[in-house]
């Protein structure tokens, strides 16, 4: 099987190359994309930062993004924070939504110009709206901690949860932790709910989560699965077990669930549950974005 895996990226390669050198700027991306993770070629930044830069000029938006990230972390050139505003900020009147999450972390940070929550928020609004699950994940921490807005925590959760349900990692995590701990932990007496800051109140029964994503997922349904695989790397309703949430992602993928090719991904990118394995990882997110989940 790697073996046919290495057989596709070569072609892939190809074609990219074919596409990129004949003028057209999705595939210079595209090429840029594959010299950058060595995806049938030999990783090369250099070359990756080459192609980024002839795609971004010709207009490409999302090469406009990846090549402000090539400035902002020095990736095949010399790193150059004005530059990468600059070009996030291209790609952002392109409509790149993955772009509008990196301005507003230049926003935010004053990567490249000067810190400004509010303008930061907006971006990151933006981004969220548009569907990036870590331009929600950004506007899920401003309305957290208050930046560039009023704190909301009713909103913060909801804008976790969506990036969560998406796949973002992270926010998987920070949900987790929400429903174990909640905003401001006040609990009633029963232990039953969890209420998060004044406004919100999530009922807390965990082990009838779990025990029906559990039967779900032995009756073969995928996202049942790839939901009691998430049970088990945060621990609701059972013991936290990373290798048996890994294999319950891979009965998921292998079955055809967008949702479980990105958490293996995941998995396979981290090496939560498994070894890392950043082939293995892109092979899987590119599954699940071929099924229409949104991979940036």
């Amino acid at each position: 099987m790697e073996n046919e895996i290495g057989t596709n990226e070569k072609k892939a390669f190809q074609l990219f190359l074919k596409s990129a050198e004949g003028g057209d700027h999705v595939g210079q991306n595209n090429l840029g994309y594959c010299y950058r993770n060595g995806i049938g070629t030999t990783k090369d930044e250099k070359k990756a930062f080459q192609w980024y830069l002839k795609s971004a000029e010709g207009g490409n938006h999302a090469g406009q993004n990846n090549l402000g990230d090539c400035y902002q972390h020095g990736i095949g050139t010399t790193k150059n924070e004005e530059k990468a505003f600059q070009w996030y900020t291209k790609s952002v009147e392109g409509g790149n939504h993955t772009g509008q999450n990196n301005l507003g972390n230049c926003y935010l940070l004053g990567i490249g110009t000067i810190k400004d929550e509010k303008k930061a928020f907006q971006c990151y609004l933006k981004s969220a709206e548009g569907g990036d699950i870590y331009g929600q994940s950004s506007l899920g921490y401003c309305y957290r901690h208050g930046k560039g807005t009023t704190k909301d925590d009713k909103k913060a959760l909801h804008w976790y949860s969506i990036s969560a349900e998406g796949g973002n990692i992270n926010a998987q995590t920070l949900l987790g932790n929400y429903y174990q701990f909640g905003f401001k932990t006040t609990k009633d007496e029963e232990g039953n709910s969890v209420y998060y800051g004044s406004e919100i109140k999530i009922t807390k029964d965990e082990e009838k989560i779990f025990h029906r994503y559990l039967k779900s997922a032995e009756e073969g349904n995928t996202d049942g699965q790839n939901k009691l695989g998430y049970c088990y790397l945060l621990g609701i309703g059972t013991i936290k077990d990373k290798e048996k949430a890994f294999q319950w992602y891979i009965k998921s993928a292998e079955g055809g669930d967008s949702g479980g090719q990105y958490s293996l991904a995941n998995c396979y990118f981290y090496g939560i549950g498994t070894a890392k394995d950043e082939r293995k990882a892109i092979r899987w997110y590119i599954k699940s974005s071929k099924r229409g989940n949104k991979v940036e």
